[in-house]
């Protein structure tokens, strides 16, 4: 209810009498205040509803929900999720990838098929499948996802699809902050990963507070407090980013500013790709993907051991040091932390060089462990 309707509705409840002032003939009607607390009840009510109801997903083949038009998996919980395969077949593959899409994103946006060199796809044999991640696109939502369950259905695309006993993960974004559960649930199954750009969750608990509040402090206001309201208070995550009495976050609000001028450039060869991240409703995708990234994590990645014990993998973590949407400092502490992991550092990047000439190409022979 806004002020606007309650003022009306005040005025149409009480009247007003010619010659008598409006608001001073509403003082002065008996039991007035009365009504007047029962009205902001009952508006407080309406925004508690939407805070903590918000509108149910539209499920992709339901009868009021988007139409069908990608291959998909079913789940052994009965859930869907929509995939795209890219690079050479899976039976005349040598490497096989997952890769892994980032916030308000879906499988079309892929990097490392759409970047990369296609001679060099051919001729390393590369199989490449991305999906939408639950929620997102044409995947069914997960109403009760985790970093677990994420890294199971990780786990059953690559059964279903026939990648054999072990596969190669790439995640950019918050995609690349999820490849940590896959680091930490099933580590027996993958050959080797690359993060790039990933996301971070300030709390993790091996973070030095004296770093993680010198970033924190570092972000807009708005921000912290979508953070703040997101992990400790998540159930109010949805109506946070959606109401209009404070500054909504960056990320629903101001996003275009936090590009560097080489994002910028790079983003262009983004202009003819065709995407829809959310036809299913924006809080299984969007705003769940946020409960996850910034809420209580089941571990702490800077605890995980290496998982390639025999040098016969890697894990890789890319950045830019001119990132505006996650902090190069914690990536730095992160690399200090776990020695296993080897750390890409670009100078002058911003969150999406991962679409600058070449990076791709780089990316997959670092992973793949290919010299030139």
């Amino acid at each position: 209810m806004t002020l606007v309707s309650l003022g009306r509705n005040l005025l149409h409840q009480f009247g007003h009498s010619p010659g008598i002032c409006p608001v001073h003939h509403l003082f002065f009607q008996k039991g007035f205040f009365k009504k007047l607390q029962l009205i902001f009840f009952m508006g407080f009510l309406a925004s508690a509803s939407k805070a903590f109801h918000p509108p149910p997903p539209k499920i992709c083949g339901s009868p009021d929900g988007p139409p069908i038009t990608s291959p998909r998996i079913k789940l052994h919980d009965g859930r869907h999720l929509s995939y795209k395969e890219h690079g050479v077949s899976k039976d005349s593959a040598k490497y096989k990838i997952i890769f892994i899409h980032g916030y308000n994103s879906c499988k079309e946006y892929n990097p490392l098929a759409i970047t990369t060199s296609p001679d060099l796809i051919e001729s390393l044999r590369v199989y490449i499948v991305s999906f939408d991640r639950p929620g997102y696109g044409e995947s069914d939502p997960n109403p009760n996802r985790t970093l677990k369950s994420f890294a199971s259905d990780v786990e059953e695309l690559a059964d279903q699809l026939g990648l054999g006993s072990k596969f190669y993960l790439v995640g950019f974004s918050m995609g690349g902050q999820l490849v940590w559960s896959c680091l930490k649930y099933i580590p027996q199954r993958l050959e080797g990963a690359a993060l790039v750009s990933p996301g971070i969750n300030n709390w993790w608990p091996s973070f030095p507070s004296s770093l993680s509040n010198e970033v924190y402090n570092k972000l807009m206001k708005r921000d912290q407090w979508a953070q703040r309201v997101t992990h400790y208070v998540p159930l109010l995550t949805y109506w946070w980013n959606t109401q209009t009495l404070f500054p909504r976050p960056s990320l629903f609000s101001r996003v275009g500013d936090m590009f560097s001028p080489q994002d910028m450039e790079v983003l262009s060869k983004l202009s003819d790709l065709q995407m829809q991240p959310a036809p299913q409703g924006e809080f299984e995708s969007l705003h769940r993907d946020l409960i996850i990234a910034y809420g209580k994590w089941e571990f702490d990645p800077m605890e995980l051991e290496d998982p390639f014990t025999n040098d016969e993998g890697s894990v890789h973590i890319w950045m830019g040091d001119n990132d505006d949407f996650v902090p190069v400092a914690l990536q730095r502490y992160i690399a200090q932390k776990l020695p296993w992991i080897k750390y890409h550092e670009i100078p002058g990047a911003g969150h999406m060089f991962f679409l600058a000439d070449g990076m791709s190409d780089t990316i997959l022979k670092t992973l793949l462990n290919v010299k030139d």
